[in-house]
């Protein structure tokens, strides 16, 4: 029930915040609840992954994101994350939610999520998604050039890279499951 209520709040909250642009970075503050916590009483690894789609939402609804989607019909797909834990968040403490498309290429959309709290990086989530309708995925060029975004910002390697090891774990798992058959 814990991140419906925040979901809410932040929807309570949209009027009242301003459109940015599609390279903006969006913030997203809160603090960290009981049930956020694992047996070591910190944030739970998984947690992250949960306050980074809030923090995403918020970004896809104050970038406008969301009347391109309901222009094509499609929704949001996540691909795949990763998660950069560097310091515990231990409960009760305020921390925000820095949100910021890294880039772009022919299939997927880059974005990253920073946790960050008393001035310091706490975590990182990074996802690459895409958004979908019933005619098949949206190029991410063609999705946001209808946000004034004409070229990706420089992809840096780690990225590249990162990207390219989930390409070969689906590339792997479409083998294995061949071979089952």
């Amino acid at each position: 029930m814990n991140l419906w209520f925040r979901m809410l709040l932040m929807l309570f909250r949209r009027p009242w915040r301003k459109p940015v642009e599609g390279l903006a970075t969006t913030v997203v503050r809160m603090r960290v609840w009981p049930l956020d916590l694992d047996l070591n009483l910190h944030v739970t690894n998984g947690r992250y992954f949960t306050l980074a789609d809030l923090g995403r939402m918020d970004f896809v609804l104050r970038s406008g994101a969301y009347r391109v989607a309901l222009r094509h019909r499609a929704v949001p797909i996540v691909g795949d994350v990763w998660g950069k834990f560097r310091r515990e968040l231990k409960l009760f403490e305020a921390f925000e939610v820095h949100s910021r498309i890294l880039g772009w290429d022919e299939k997927w959309s880059f974005m990253e999520h920073r946790f960050v709290s008393k001035g310091r990086v706490t975590g990182v989530v990074v996802m690459r998604g895409l958004f979908r309708s019933a005619k098949g995925t949206i190029a991410p060029g063609e999705f946001v050039h209808e946000l004034g975004l004409e070229q990706s910002p420089e992809l840096p390697q780690w990225l590249k890279d990162w990207s390219q090891s989930c390409d070969d774990m689906s590339v792997q798992l479409r083998a294995e499951e061949a071979a089952v058959r």
